[in-house]
């Protein structure tokens, strides 16, 4: 099943490089810059249609996201993104000054406002429940989607904080490799 992922265009915050897990912030101002992303991004997603499933996390970034794309995306909780606790609305920086190489190392041992093991659970409950659709197209947030790349090709998060993905960055994701590879 291709999973076509799109991180959400950028807030205020993510231009301060403040975490915003559970935060329902709105999308910054756009730049020409990120204009010029979406109009490549729906280029190549024209290559890739019809999607059977267009959706979105509960937070209003994703949503408008797909809005700029010209989709009206479904509401999907499992998509939302990982809830940061004390360090939401703090420079991302102050996180890796107090978890250091565990945050890149072994993130799922840790709990911040959700576990990582938590978030590890959502993406597999996601893949569970949409594995019957043939092709997805899903708007949503950094931690997300880096989980689930490191999922996809590792069988667990652990690597999620080894790439990175940028706003607005689309990601195609086989997940039927995976399965063969077992």
């Amino acid at each position: 099943m291709p999973i076509t992922l799109i991180r959400h265009l950028p807030t205020k915050w993510n231009q301060k490089t403040w975490l915003q897990g559970r935060r329902n912030i709105e999308l910054a101002l756009l730049t020409e810059d990120f204009h010029k992303g979406i109009a490549e991004n729906q280029q190549l997603l024209k290559k890739l249609l019809p999607f059977d499933l267009v959706l979105a996390s509960t937070l209003k970034r994703t949503h408008q996201t797909a809005q700029l794309y010209g989709y009206q995306a479904e509401t999907e909780g499992l998509l939302d993104e990982l809830d940061f606790g004390p360090f939401e609305g703090q420079p991302k920086e102050r996180l890796i000054e107090v978890y250091g190489e565990k945050w890149i190392e072994n993130p799922k041992e840790l709990v911040l406002g959700e576990s990582i093991q938590n978030l590890e659970k959502r993406i597999v409950l996601f893949l569970d429940k949409y594995k019957d659709y043939e092709n997805l197209l899903v708007f949503g947030h950094g931690s997300w989607i880096r989980a689930i790349l490191s999922y996809s090709q590792y069988g667990h998060v652990n690597y999620m904080n080894k790439v990175t993905v940028g706003n607005n960055e689309c990601i195609t994701l086989s997940m039927a490799s995976r399965k063969e590879s077992r």
